[in-house]
């Protein structure tokens, strides 16, 4: 084989090689640890790409936090890494607890961010209290008055309890229930009114920000205006009740007294049948009298002179009592 193409080979083989080693090991970053002061070695590097993990995410926030002054072991970074946690974000995180005087740990960091919590945030929040604005919570004093009130809550970060702490919506509820008790205990509307800072003494000592990741350092009451007259509303709507329960009973002894004038109108028209029945036998009675000879044709001719005489005087009385008509 002539020497050229051994030599083209070698190169080839030397490019090959070099493209695979640099690829594999990212020398650049080597470098810049090196020029920062980072302990790294290549091996290390090659290390971390045969575990899968992206050296930059390791390398990076490490020259950080030793140009910050602090010692955080390259393997804590890599088990923090792995363990799915963001290893920017706490070095950013102690970088800035450092700044600002926190005691704040590398283990606890870790712990706060695997655990779902922004411990940058925290520690920001901690040096630059949030402003909380809660929703408009409506209460009813004891006259019955309602009032609609907004309250702006001051929270600072508290570390220790940033694992397993509520969160904003806890604090929101509990100053909700507060403002909702405190309205409520009170005796007029207007005591409300003339002293917000009621509300916001009486929520505050309340310790509404027990077992929370937050630690309440004010409750401003930022707008308090009245609802509706709630007591006045219920009386009437109890007076409409009351009413509408009258018209239902009132309606029920009317069926009752129709129902029994009907009764009463049966019996009548059944007394009026009897009667016309016990009329229909008195001629039967008189002709049985007059074959039996207990009747004679001058008593029967006398009782219907006494029976005319009788229709006679009523119509006379009847037409005696009608007043005359006057032309």
């Amino acid at each position: 084989m002539p020497e050229f193409v051994i030599t083209i080979i070698i190169v080839i083989a030397g490019i090959i090689f070099l493209s695979i080693f640099f690829s594999f090991v990212p020398v650049g970053l080597f470098i810049s640890a090196r020029a920062s002061g980072v302990k790294v070695g290549i091996g290390q590097l090659a290390a971390m790409r045969i575990r899968k993990v992206t050296p930059s995410r390791i390398i990076n926030p490490m020259i950080k936090a030793t140009k910050a002054g602090m010692d955080v072991p390259l393997n804590k970074l890599e088990a923090h890494y792995l363990a799915g946690g963001n290893v920017d974000r706490v070095v950013n995180a102690l970088i800035a607890a450092q700044r600002a005087g926190i005691p704040l740990d590398f283990e606890r960091a870790c712990a706060i961010d695997l655990a779902g919590r922004d411990v940058l945030n925290a520690v920001q929040m901690s040096v630059n209290p949030k402003v909380i604005e809660t929703p408009v919570i409506a209460a009813i004093a004891k006259d019955g008055i309602e009032l609609r009130a907004k309250a702006r809550v001051t929270v600072r970060a508290n570390i220790d309890r940033l694992v397993g702490g509520a969160g904003e919506e806890t604090i929101i509820a509990r100053i909700g229930e507060g403002i909702v008790t405190t309205v409520g205990s009170s005796t007029s509307h207007k005591d409300v009114l003339e002293n917000p800072d009621l509300i916001s003494q009486t929520v505050l000592n309340k310790g509404l920000d027990a077992g929370t990741a937050f630690e309440i350092l004010s409750i401003d009451i930022a707008d308090v205006d009245v609802g509706r007259n709630v007591g006045a509303q219920l009386q009437i709507d109890q007076a409409e009740a009351d009413k509408r329960i009258a018209q239902a009973k009132a309606e029920e002894r009317r069926a009752m007294a129709v129902a029994q004038e009907q009764e009463n109108k049966a019996e009548v028209a059944g007394m009026r049948a009897k009667v016309i029945e016990a009329e229909a036998e008195v001629p039967k009675a008189i002709a049985a009298a007059f074959r039996d000879g207990k009747l004679g044709v001058m008593d029967y001719y006398n009782m219907q002179n006494v029976i005319s005489d009788t229709k006679m005087r009523e119509s006379i009385a009847g037409g005696a009592a009608t007043p005359a008509k006057h032309e």
